[in-house]
């Protein structure tokens, strides 16, 4: 999915002229990378709204025209107002065809209707929703993709089950700590029945065992 956007050199920096801006509808922002020096952008507030709102923007290569030129880039960081809908800066990040980038991907969960765990009862839990990968551009996923199909009650995926699409790599430390993606757990419920249970069995065996004794002294008594 080719994602486009406009930028607009901006000449002032600092606080009050980024206030100035915001007020008028604007976002200050920078690129940077690629060996090239960085430069002060602006973007239109409504916009680029738009676009944070596309899960795709945030884990593509973009095209972004700026003064007449195409350069492509990843968005790295946005900074939000703390309590308003509100984006107060944002850094974009220049990419070389023939250099590798790591990037973080979201991951998208399948098959969750066919896992014989959640048949049983298990609850299907993402312990992560996104992976650090590392790839060149043209390699670089909008999302990888976590198949739950074959998960029994108990399971779990690990990040380096995962199919990860050609020429591409999960980070170093992903690969060393190979962390927990999903997992089909014990419903709570079902471990207190369970415990419920095997106490009430326990019980009745103890009573049974105690009662034995009596009732073998009874008939003896009896006998005489």
């Amino acid at each position: 999915m080719k994602i486009e956007f406009t930028a607009f050199p901006r000449n002032d920096n600092g606080t009050g002229p980024s206030r100035r801006m915001r007020r008028t509808g604007k976002v200050p922002g920078v690129v940077y990378g690629a060996g090239k020096e960085s430069q002060m952008i602006e973007l239109d507030h409504s916009a680029l709204s738009r676009h944070l709102r596309m899960e795709s923007f945030h884990a593509s290569i973009l095209d972004m025209s700026l003064s007449g030129a195409r350069e492509r880039v990843l968005l790295r960081n946005v900074q939000m107002h703390p309590w308003k809908t509100e984006v107060l800066h944002v850094d974009f990040q220049r990419v070389s065809a023939d250099r590798k980038i790591h990037m973080k991907v979201p991951l998208h969960f399948v098959h969750a209707d066919m896992c014989p765990g959640a048949k049983e009862g298990g609850v299907v839990s993402h312990v992560m929703n996104d992976l650090n990968i590392q790839c060149l551009p043209d390699d670089l996923p909008e999302f990888v993709e976590v198949d739950l199909s074959q998960l029994q009650l108990g399971d779990s995926v690990h990040a380096s089950e995962l199919s990860l699409p050609k020429g591409v790599e999960l980070v170093s430390r992903l690969r060393i700590d190979n962390p927990v993606v999903a997992t089909v757990q014990v419903p709570r419920e079902m471990v207190a029945e369970e415990s419920v249970t095997e106490a009430a069995a326990t019980a009745a065996d103890t009573e049974a065992t105690a009662a034995a004794p009596e009732t073998a002294g009874e008939k003896k008594e009896a006998g005489k």
